[in-house]
């Protein structure tokens, strides 16, 4: 089994950025709610344990705490901004309202020796997020760290294995931030930082094994990452026992489905069934122009194709999915009731549990960018596992109004030459979604000393990091004029070209 360190989550924002700072030391995390059972937590047997930060205060009323058991339970701990707070006033240390709140850069002194700060100078900046301040550490523990603000900004006890910084060492602006959880790790957890994508890669193939036997495995393959990742993973653990659907809908971008086939059927040897369903999602969303309408037409189509595809096969028990991390994370929140709904989530391939299924989800505990480096290790063209994110619904939601052959074609084009001209300049890397939308409305022009009303399209492309939110690209001006030099040129039919400059929010990244 390998190493791994448990993140227990107290509502902070930062909660999933400290377990892929773990990661990214080659070390494998797994993040919990603070509520979670400590005999779960100890049946995976962890090196160590963190405490992540909090809106909370530790002396309210409803302030949230984990099983007293974890505090005593000879595991490593590290205790980070609310985490220290909930260890200190636990332990017998004084918490209190400080009176000059902290936030931003402060300037961190170290005091003493630790092997947290092993090899760390002793001044440095460190980023600050707390109302409260401990004014009294627990018996036995020394100070390690103070700054202008906080007389106890780093405590420890060598003896205990227990260490808590007031400040965010998982956030890009703590200098040697990475090393000081690397030092929680390495020098007080004993970690030996062997987790890699293909060590990841060697242990899911054993599991797939071990749970599926000699059984067959079902998986709807899009050609996004994630399935392309699943399925090569789980093809290399059972070979033809792996069967692979591709519906094609005729939502697709150019020349998609025959990219899924050549790769997947021609290089990786798979058994992979496309099924040409373009004229049954048309047929379904004749007339259908609300966005939400379109979502659960396509994702009601998906399901009754795929679900016709697989009895095909005759008995299978088992259906593969692509599913990530955040997806499973049980996250902590302190900050009202339910969230509205903006839009249904763009990944429509969900199946509904009467399929009496048993679910084989490999990547389950990578985030996005893991996904990405296990699908390299595993022979992936990088055009498939360095593509960027695109919508279950397909170019549905990117056609504003009714969604037809001819306004697919259309954007099809479109959308293929912004892309290849993005590629071109070297930017496809840069931003995270880069796409055309073909827009419900037409427009005067002139072409060929000749009056036309035709099409209009808005490019969008964003720079972003996790999709949460976005902001609209910087795009060359020059690049820019290509693009849309290169539409009006070569797809008959278009003679307008905007560029979308909205953020989200307020706006959404897809138009629909």
């Amino acid at each position: 089994m390998e190493q791994n360190i448990v993140v227990l989550d107290f509502g902070s924002q930062y909660t999933q950025l400290i377990a892929r700072r773990v990661r990214e030391n080659k070390v494998f995390s797994k993040v919990y709610p603070y509520y979670v059972p400590f005999e779960k937590v100890l049946a995976d047997k962890p090196q160590g344990i963190i405490f992540s930060g909090s809106p909370a205060n530790i002396y309210a009323k409803n302030a949230p705490i984990p099983d007293r058991r974890f505090f005593y339970c000879g595991i490593p701990i590290l205790g980070i901004c609310y985490g220290m707070q909930l260890l200190s006033h636990k332990l017998g240390g004084r918490v209190h309202k400080s009176r000059k709140r902290e936030y931003g850069l402060a300037k961190l002194r170290i005091a003493g020796k630790s092997p947290l700060f092993a090899g760390i100078p002793k001044k440095f900046n460190c980023w600050m997020s707390h109302g409260d301040k401990l004014d009294r550490l627990p018996t036995s523990f020394e100070r390690l760290a103070y700054t202008e603000n906080a007389p106890f900004a780093a405590m420890g006890n060598a003896k205990l294995k227990i260490y808590a910084i007031q400040f965010h060492a998982e956030v890009a602006h703590t200098e040697y931030g990475s090393r000081i959880l690397k030092n929680f790790l390495t020098e007080v957890c004993g970690c030996h930082q062997s987790w890699t994508p293909r060590s990841f890669i060697k242990e899911s193939i054993r599991k797939i094994r071990e749970q599926v036997g000699n059984d067959r495995v079902v998986l709807g393959l899009s050609g996004g990452v994630d399935s392309s990742v699943a399925a090569v993973l789980i093809h290399k653990a059972i070979g033809k026992k792996l069967n692979c659907i591709f519906v094609d809908n005729g939502l697709l971008r150019l020349r998609e489905a025959d990219k899924v086939e050549k790769t997947f059927r021609g290089h990786f040897k798979m058994n992979l069934k496309v099924v040409d369903s373009e004229k049954i999602f048309l047929g379904r969303l004749k007339s259908v122009i609300d966005p939400e309408k379109k979502r659960k037409v396509i994702g009601k189509t998906f399901i009754d194709v795929f679900q016709k595809e697989a009895n095909r096969l005759g008995k299978v028990p088992y259906l593969a999915q692509g599913t990530l991390y955040p997806d499973v994370i049980e996250s902590v929140s302190y900050f009202g009731g339910p969230t509205s709904t903006i839009k249904s989530h763009h990944n429509v391939g969900g199946l509904p549990k009467d399929m009496k299924f048993k679910l084989v989800e490999p990547l389950k505990e990578l985030f996005k960018d893991e996904v990405r480096a296990v699908g390299q290790a595993l022979g992936i063209d990088k055009d498939i596992v360095g593509r960027q994110p695109f919508p279950g619904p397909g170019l549905a939601v990117r056609i504003l109004g009714e969604v037809r052959k001819d306004r697919c074609d259309l954007l099809r084009q479109a959308d293929w030459i912004v892309i290849d001209e993005i590629k071109k300049a070297g930017y496809y890397d840069k931003v995270w979604q880069s796409f055309a939308v073909l827009l419900p409305v037409q427009s005067v022009g002139v072409m060929g000393d000749e009056r036309t009303y035709e099409n209009a399209v808005a490019v969008r492309a964003v720079t972003s990091l996790d999709g949460m939110t976005a902001d609209w690209a910087k795009l060359p001006y020059d690049l820019l004029g290509r693009i849309s030099n290169r539409i009006i040129n070569e797809v008959r039919g278009i003679n307008r070209v905007c560029y979308d400059i909205s953020s989200k929010p307020p706006a959404t990244i897809e138009w629909e």
